[in-house]
Parts: C-alpha cells; sequence; structure tokens
C-alpha cells in the first residue's frame, strides 16, 4: 500500500495525520519488521477510530474504506481538482498524471487487508469494509455529504467489478481508471470539490482565522412551501436565475415585519438552485470584519456565493455597518461578479435613527453627515423585498394551506379558523410564523 501511495501526483497532499498515511506507515512498518507488533496494533486502532469518527460525521456505511478513499477523492483540492470544478476533467498532459492516481486508487479499493490481519492477530479491516451502521438521526450527520460519496462510492465499485479488478487480478485496472476519472469528471463538473462541492450552506467559525463550517441540518425548504408572497418570491427568484445564469444581478434586502418568511425564502434558495452551482455563506454583525477576507476565499472558485445576513440592523452607536458599505461597493476592490449580498432586516433603513435635540450648528451638521452615511446604506442594495405582515383573509389562507398540508388534521374550517384566531391574538398576531406554530401546535395535539 505504501508504495502505490508514494506514486500518486495530484491527489497526494493529504496531510500528515491522514487515514490513508496512518495506515500505510503501519503495513510499512509491519514488512519492514522495524516496529514492535504491539505498537503497530495500537497505531492500527488509532487509524480505524479516526476512520469511525470521520465515518459517523458523514454517515458512512457498509465499506468504509472505499467511502473514505471516495471522500479523499472528493474533497482534495488540487490544481488538476480545481481546474476541473464546474468544467469536467479536459484533455492535457496532465490526463496522464490524472490516470496514473486513479490506478493507484483502484488498487486502493480492492486492497487485501487479511495478510495484515493475520499477522497482527486482529480483524478491524474486516469490521470496517463490511460494516452496518447504526441508525442515525438526519441532523447528527452531514447529509448532504453521506449522499454524494455514497452514489460515488457505488459507483466505482461498480466499475472494479465490471472490470474484474480484485485484489489478485488486475489485468483491466487500466481501463477501469479511465472509467473513475470519467465518473469524478461529471462530479467535479457538476458539483466541484472540496467542502464547497460537497455542502450547500457555511457559516463562519469563531476565533481569530477564517475557517468555514458546513451547515449539516438544513431545512429542506423550497419556495413554494411558503404561503402567498408571490409578486416577492419572484423578484427573488428572477434575481438569483439571473446571477446564476451570468447576467448582472443585485444585492437583495427583504424587510418588514418578523415571522412573514423572509429568512425562509433565502434559505429556500440554496435548496432550488445548489446543483446549479449556488452557495452560500451566513455571516453575523460581528464577524463583518472578515467580510473582505471571505470575499477573497471564495473569489476565484467556480460557483456563485451568496454570503446571508439575518436580522441585519445597527443601533446609532455600532459601526460594523462601515465594513459592509465598504464591500458592497465603494472599496478600492470591487465585489466579485460570484457574489452577492442577500438580508433580511425588520427594518426598513437599517440603523436605528435616535439623535438628541440640539440648536448646536456643529452638531446639527455632523448627526446630518452621519445619518445620510448611515442611510445610504440600504442604498447600496439594488433591490428591496417588502414582507408585510398578511391581513385577516390572507392570514386565513396561510393557515387552511397549512393545514391542507398535514391529512392528520381533520377539523373544519370553521372551527380552524377560530381557534386560529384565537391563536394569533395570544402568540403576536398575525403572520406566517404565527399560523405555522399554530399548525404545528393542533399536530402535537393530534400525536
Amino acid at each position: 500500500m505504501y508504495r502505490e501511495v508514494s506514486k500518486l501526483v495530484m491527489y497526494r497532499d493529504f496531510g500528515p495525520d491522514s487515514i490513508l498515511r496512518c495506515f500505510c506507515d503501519c503495513i510499512r512498518d509491519l514488512k519492514e519488521e522495524n516496529t514492535l507488533e504491539e505498537d503497530l496494533v495500537d497505531r492500527v486502532y488509532q487509524g480505524i477510530r479516526k476512520l469511525l469518527e470521520v465515518s459517523t460525521t458523514y454517515g458512512f456505511d457498509r465499506n468504509l474504506w472505499r467511502d473514505y478513499l471516495t471522500f479523499l477523492l472528493l474533497t482534495n483540492e488540487n490544481p488538476l481538482t480545481l481546474t476541473a470544478e464546474k468544467k469536467g476533467i479536459e484533455e492535457g498532459s496532465v490526463m496522464r498524471f490524472a490516470l496514473q492516481d486513479m490506478e493507484v486508487f483502484a488498487r486502493l479499493f480492492v486492497y487485501d487487508f487479511r495478510p495484515v490481519e493475520r499477522q497482527l492477530g486482529i480483524d478491524c479491516f474486516s469490521t470496517v469494509t463490511e460494516y452496518h451502521a447504526i441508525k442515525k438521526r438526519k441532523q447528527n450527520y452531514n447529509r448532504n455529504v453521506s449522499h454524494h460519496v455514497r452514489t460515488i462510492s457505488d459507483a466505482i465499485s461498480a466499475v472494479l467489478e465490471e472490470e474484474g479488478v480484485t485484489a489478485e487480478s488486475q489485468e483491466n485496472i487500466s481501463a477501469a481508471a479511465k472509467k473513475m476519472l470519467l465518473i469524478l469528471s461529471d462530479f467535479y463538473r457538476d458539483f466541484g470539490v472540496g467542502m464547497f462541492g460537497l455542502n450547500k450552506a457555511f457559516r463562519l467559525a469563531e476565533g481569530g482565522s477564517l475557517s468555514f463550517l458546513p451547515i449539516n441540518n438544513l431545512d429542506h425548504v423550497m419556495l413554494d412551501d411558503l404561503v402567498g408572497y408571490e409578486i416577492q418570491k419572484q423578484k427573488l427568484r428572477e434575481n438569483t436565475e439571473a446571477y446564476l445564469a451570468g447576467h448582472r444581478a443585485n444585492n437583495c434586502l427583504l424587510y418588514g415585519d418578523a415571522g412573514t418568511g423572509k429568512s425562509t425564502s433565502i434559505k429556500a434558495l440554496i435548496n432550488e438552485y445548489y446543483d446549479s452551482g449556488l452557495r452560500m455563506v451566513e455571516i453575523y454583525k460581528h464577524q463583518f470584519r472578515q467580510l473582505s477576507s471571505v470575499i477573497s476565499e471564495v473569489k476565484h472558485r467556480n460557483y456563485k456565493f451568496i454570503i446571508y445576513m439575518d436580522d441585519l440592523s445597527f443601533e446609532d452607536f455600532e459601526i460594523e455597518y462601515k465594513y459592509l458599505k465598504a464591500v458592497i461597493e465603494g472599496g478600492l476592490e470591487s465585489r466579485p461578479d460570484n457574489v452577492l449580498i442577500y438580508a433580511t432586516s425588520n427594518r426598513r433603513h437599517l440603523i436605528r435613527e435616535t439623535w438628541n435635540d440640539t440648536n448646536d450648528a456643529e452638531l446639527e451638521k455632523h448627526r446630518s453627515d452621519t445619518l445620510q452615511e448611515k442611510l445610504s446604506l440600504v442604498d447600496r442594495f439594488g433591490i428591496t423585498i417588502p414582507f408585510m405582515k398578511p391581513n385577516k383573509k390572507e392570514y386565513y389562507q396561510i393557515v387552511a394551506a397549512l393545514a391542507d398540508r398535514s391529512p392528520e388534521l381533520e377539523t373544519d374550517e370553521e372551527t380552524l379558523l377560530r381557534e386560529a384566531t384565537k391563536w394569533e391574538i395570544a402568540h403576536g398576531g398575525m403572520s406566517g410564523r404565527t399560523a405555522q406554530q399554530f399548525i404545528d401546535y393542533l399536530a402535537g395535539k393530534k400525536g
């Protein structure tokens, strides 16, 4: 194994602490007989533990070894994969190295661990290559990564079986390598590579250095799930689709009453347009100092990014809005074509206007200049979309539509609307959120 891995050219950098490197080093030391067996067993089990941890995080099953190798192929960012992102792997001199690497991975896929197990008196490799994972709650693992890895791992396994490539027979390994590279090329073209290829949305890690954390438990909400607000949703669709098509598009501000679907609408976009190359990065107000760094990190990737800011507002003493203004428009470096900013706010002007009365002319002049600077932030959003609370008729329509989606509710319409009125009076007034909470309450009673 270690000799095979040493032949890798493009897919070479997995880090010194990688599971693959751990097993390679163990097998090398076992063959060279320069390490005590009990020490090798300890190192093997450390690698197995890491493999189980990765498998739990990403929901691997059946053959954890093959899933892990597939995960490496889908996440390794190298000159080949970054070039292939959204374009696929094209003919050229690099193809020779890519095919050589595929042959290495084909051999790793069918590697026979049984001699290692016999020599060390262990059976852990047999366990992880015929594994039955405990069923997990969807929130407890990265479903998106799990789906992609499962699909590509099965496809590669099918190719190896079709070409008759095993640990003992590797006569057709070149043909298998070509098919494996084609599978990966299609994946890189359709989804990309690395964490941006496998995940839909991200948030920034807290701390000093810039780091993106995938958001694993996204709600699978679509725009049509939001009842009403058809004009608002259409404006959002049109701008987003123009953006994805490479046409001019605007930053968007969704403002209005709480609970009207502003955040839901933006979150739905990532589910609707992920396959078209849309990715989303959620950033909080206290992280605005990192906005320029975020844009620098993503501007050369072949995706369209929406930087999402929820419940955007500023008190009159806060200055974070200056970082946002500089990024949207006005800095020395122009905003790249693959970045837009979408924000929601309960305030039309984003910044609370509170000023003490004064007759001092200089203070009044300063007040006016500062006010104009703050209010001009809204003008940096080319599209502003209002989301206002529904009237009584619209509220009833939302309640009725949500009830229709819950077949377990058998309440007649008159009773349903009467109870919905009581609910909204006691729970903050009429809104889509209030309607959904009311339906959840009724469904919970039925359950």
